[in-house]
């Protein structure tokens, strides 16, 4: 790849990535426009003063502006994992969740949700994230304990998977109502309905770190790509690096999962169209597949929340419905390489 693509590419994100944000907030049935919203960002951020009434301030600042935010944070944040996950694994059909982290927060958020556990000291976000927590310290115990290869690290993944799932389909089917069901049911699908700022602000903290330990690790991705002995050769630390990425891919996913539940296909699609834009050099494929799933997320919860008004689908509905192509395609395209 020219460095001159690169650049457009790592230069021209953030712009389209700042207009999606300024174009998105202004849909739906408030009529909104870009002046409008950066009138009221401006204000907030102790800029000038903004014209707009409390009513159509309220909405842009307080609704519209967190929600699409956490939005490009989780696209980005999911994308970013996806990536990792597929060099530690050297499967191009992994994704985030293959650890088994979305099902342990989807267990915590249940019992949050369902059973009242904490209730008024813990929070849905809390829940979740704990659950996602006790999910991969599992996984990390029983692949130690069975040998810390790639392969048991993923079937742990899958027994953690299978374990809390089975536990929060118990308590759904035993404790809970008609209504709290179909609450419980909207949460697992993906939703970015209830984002605040301070799921923001923490979920951007976490990306920023993690971000940050993947970069640094941008050589060990590319070394891991020839296989774990290979990389051993290379001068790689194997077994300390695969424990800093796990951990770190893990932390945020737990942290996006409990802020939006479990919106999925992003992590698995979303690096294999940003590969195709920048080759497999980890260095220039994690900045632009955090990119590309910042603005991918940013429209679809547009799409999400607008076009069913005054209905909303779930994110990972949406996500699923433009995934599955994608999916089937990169299956296909696995299969012409063996």
């Amino acid at each position: 790849m020219s460095g001159a693509r690169l650049a457009l590419l790592l230069s021209g994100g953030p712009v389209v990535l700042a207009a999606s944000v300024a174009v998105a907030v202004t849909i739906g049935p408030a009529d909104i426009t870009t002046v409008d919203v950066w009138r009221s960002v401006s204000s907030h951020l102790g800029v000038g003063e903004t014209a707009l009434n409390p009513l159509r301030d309220g909405i842009v600042w307080n609704l519209r502006m967190p929600r699409t935010l956490l939005a490009a944070v989780c696209g980005a944040g999911l994308a970013l994992c996806g990536a990792v996950m597929q060099s530690l694994l050297r499967n191009p059909l992994a994704d985030p969740f293959v650890l088994g982290v979305s099902s342990g927060a989807s267990t915590g958020a249940v019992a949050v949700i369902v059973l009242g556990w904490g209730a008024g000291a813990v929070s849905l976000s809390a829940g979740a994230f704990v659950g996602a927590l006790l999910s991969f310290g599992m996984v990390v115990l029983l692949s130690h304990s069975l040998g810390a290869t790639m392969d048991r690290v993923v079937l742990s993944g899958v027994a953690a998977m299978q374990l809390f799932s089975a536990l929060t389909s118990f308590t759904v089917l035993t404790s809970a109502d008609a209504e709290t069901t179909r609450g419980v049911l909207f949460w697992l699908l993906g939703s970015l309905s209830g984002a605040g700022w301070t799921d923001v602000a923490l979920c951007s903290l976490v990306l920023a770190g993690v971000l940050l330990v993947c970069l640094a690790h941008t050589t060990t991705l590319d070394a891991f790509a020839f296989g774990e002995e290979a990389a051993a050769h290379l001068g790689v630390r194997v077994a300390r690096a695969r424990l800093v990425l796990l951990c770190a891919t893990a932390l945020l996913t737990a942290a996006l999962v409990s802020a939006a539940g479990a919106i999925g296909f992003v992590g698995l699609v979303l690096p294999h169209a940003a590969r195709a834009l920048t080759g497999s050099g980890h260095a220039r494929l994690l900045p632009v597949t955090a990119l590309t799933g910042a603005v991918f997320l940013v429209w679809v919860d547009t799409v999400a929340r607008t076009a069913l008004e005054p209905q909303e689908i779930p994110v990972g509905v949406v996500t699923s419905l433009i995934g599955v192509p994608a999916f089937v395609a990169v299956l296909y395209r696995a299969r012409r390489r063996t």
